[in-house]
């Protein structure tokens, strides 16, 4: 692997990946709550072109990242997932 992916791969830019988090957050969080909910996963899965996910699958991706327990998806719990 040259050096200049090994950099890439790493987030050189910190910055502008947590931008691109929150953007990325901000479309799956359709009520502008700032959590995002099974319902709203599913949803915009099925605008990608996943009509696959059901709420149930949502959920479990969620739970998966939910740090407190709450079933949902707070931009922290999202940027963690991001970062593993």
């Amino acid at each position: 692997m040259c050096a200049g992916h090994d950099r890439h791969m790493k987030g050189v830019g910190h910055v502008a990946d947590i931008e691109a988090a929150r953007k990325a957050f901000e479309r799956y969080d359709l009520n502008k709550d700032g959590l995002i909910s099974a319902a709203e996963y599913k949803s915009v899965m099925a605008q990608l072109g996943d009509p696959f996910v059901t709420e149930t699958v949502a959920q479990a991706v969620i739970n998966s990242a939910d740090g407190n327990g709450d079933g949902l998806l707070s931009f922290e719990e999202f940027w963690a997932v991001q970062n593993r």
